[in-house]
């Protein structure tokens, strides 16, 4: 590209490609209104989590048909009702959903699904099944709830930016490491380019956009020098002590994205103890989070949804693993869900002629649940169909 035509979008979008994501994040923190604020926070489990061995069906002997090695035998489980339980590694989901604040939609899916992670994530990330969209469904969200750019709106934690929250309006803060987000050399390095210098607004516009990252980069390295757990996160707590920082820090975010790195739960081989582990591992964390937030009466406002790409095939392969499959679980947690199961399990004596099972609720339900009943705003204008909520998951 040439350096004389460099826009103002053009700038953000290369930014993107390097890691620095907030660039066009102007620092805010707390305006006073984050007591009605209401924030949703996404956690991502990439690479397909496989739900039958996250909520199984302990009762259900074709699942265990379809799995003699692999299945979680009734003694391993931690059972929630009659028909279904946990996985035994997930006592702090057990322990959410005693509280009634854990709701499990089954069945989430759409017609003629992907089995690659690459178009699965494009579908799930953009809201759009066998399609796509430029923009991600949380960035449209984000677009929705401010047409005109507001600070620090999006809050995506991970090494570079999930499509999910691409938007026209906004540009997220991205950051992995706190402490590495402040020390980006570039943000020093504009007031002696010459560059720039034939279109002086674009100039002005870079010179903004670097001094308002660096302003926030010291806010968000300050939140979290300043973070002081009150609950225990677990081992491995994939980012979640981190959104917990920047709510407790007063940030006027209203989106966090959060996801598993690396397509660790995509588990074709010896899936046992490796998945028991990453339950464990999201489980703890999950319960760390909102028990820290509860602790500074902050966990009211806050709702979690819990979701993968796709889920897993129901039959066992030969490598004692599963392989890429559809239907798969999504949850809702926090203080304002209304427990329970939602929705309508796959049944499992019913596959379809590829050995998979056939999803039972759009997973665009379970979004639109959060965009209206939670955040307010009409599924409509961010889904063409507008794609009906699951009532009574969410208390108004």
């Amino acid at each position: 590209m040439d350096k004389k035509q460099i826009s103002r979008r053009n700038f953000i979008a290369g930014s993107a490609g390097l890691g620095l994501s907030a660039l066009g994040a102007l620092p805010s923190v707390a305006s006073g209104n984050r007591e009605k604020d209401r924030i949703a926070v996404i956690f991502e489990l990439s690479g397909g989590n496989d739900g039958l061995n996250t909520h199984i069906p302990y009762s259900n002997d074709t699942y265990y048909r379809l799995r003699p090695k692999i299945g979680i035998s009734e003694k391993d489980v931690l059972k929630l009702d009659d028909d279904f339980g946990f996985n035994k590694s997930m006592k702090g989901l057990r322990n959410i959903w005693q509280k009634n604040q854990l709701a499990i939609v089954k069945g989430c899916g759409y017609a003629n699904p992907s089995f690659s992670h690459f178009t699965s994530n494009a579908y799930m990330h953009s809201g759009v099944p066998n399609g796509g969209h430029a923009l991600g469904w949380v960035g449209r969200v984000a677009d929705e709830l401010s047409p005109e750019f507001r600070d620090n709106l999006i809050v995506n934690i991970g090494a570079k930016q999930s499509p999910a929250v691409v938007s026209a309006v906004h540009t997220p803060i991205v950051f992995q490491d706190p402490e590495r987000f402040r020390k980006f050399e570039w943000m020093n390095n504009f007031d002696n380019i010459s560059e720039f210098q034939s279109e002086p607004s674009n100039l002005s516009f870079v010179k903004k956009v670097a001094a308002g990252a660096k302003q926030t980069s010291f806010l968000i390295d300050e939140a979290w020098q300043k973070f002081r757990p009150t609950s225990d996160y677990g081992i491995v707590p994939f980012g979640l002590q981190k959104v917990a920082a920047c709510i407790k820090a007063g940030f006027d975010t209203r989106l966090y994205y959060v996801s598993v790195p690396n397509n660790l739960f995509d588990t074709h081989v010896s899936q046992g103890p490796l998945h028991s582990r990453l339950l464990s591992y999201v489980s703890d964390t999950i319960s760390g989070f909102f028990a820290d937030l509860a602790n500074d009466e902050l966990d009211q406002n806050v709702i979690m949804l819990v979701y993968s790409e796709f889920g897993r095939r129901p039959g066992e392969n030969s490598n004692l693993g599963t392989d890429h499959g559809t239907a798969n679980d999504m949850y809702l947690i926090g203080p304002k869900v209304n427990g329970g199961v939602y929705g309508t399990a796959p049944n499992l004596d019913q596959l379809s002629r590829d050995g998979n099972m056939n999803f039972t609720t759009d997973f665009r339900r379970v979004y639109s649940t959060i965009i209206k009943n939670w955040l307010g705003i009409k599924p409509a204008r961010i889904f063409s169909d507008g794609t009906d909520p699951i009532e009574k998951v969410i208390s108004s």
